[in-house]
């Protein structure tokens, strides 16, 4: 039987000392890991990915953003991710900083994290793995990649494309 796929945003938010936003999955996937907060796009409606990320943004953090005040920072595609669907995600980070926490929310409840403490929260196997590797690694740059993800938690990763930050022209 073919998986279905799923087509999602997630937002990585930062705050002005440099910790990322993650919110506590109360519903699959990855219920009870932490997650940047995102969401599935209304394909039905045609919505686009950046559209997505700004009606996310709203309905999970309470903030209105605008296509501008997000950086594409990587597309990743994973294949049977825990047998239960194929995934395409673009994952933004958001430009302006964080001033508070995000209240409680029906998907889970919001803290930030410094990059040390992330070492030792229950995250997904694969951000664990690569995905937060390489989204520090190519911050504010882009990278594009591709997970087929087996039975029994073997992964098999393609980097597809990376480019580095460009520096502001002055």
């Amino acid at each position: 039987m073919p998986l279905p796929h799923q087509i999602a945003t997630l937002l990585y938010c930062f705050n002005e000392a440099g910790e990322v936003l993650l919110i506590e999955r109360t519903r699959e996937p990855n219920r009870g890991l932490w997650s940047p907060p995102g969401g599935k796009l209304h394909t039905h409606d045609g919505e686009s990915p950046y559209a997505c990320a700004c009606r996310e943004a709203h309905e999970e953090l309470g903030i209105e953003l605008a296509p501008s005040d997000l950086h594409l920072a990587a597309i990743v595609s994973e294949h049977g991710y825990q047998e239960q669907a194929h995934w395409l995600m673009f994952l933004f980070e958001v430009k302006r900083k964080l001033r508070t926490l995000p209240p409680p929310h029906g998907e889970g409840r919001f803290q930030f994290f410094s990059r040390d403490a992330m070492e030792t929260i229950p995250l997904p196997q694969t951000d664990r793995q690569t995905i937060w590797p390489l989204l520090w690694k190519h911050r504010g740059g882009f990278f594009a990649a591709h997970c087929h993800c087996h039975a029994g938690g073997h992964d098999d990763w393609i980097i597809e494309e990376t480019r580095d930050a460009v520096p502001p022209l002055v």
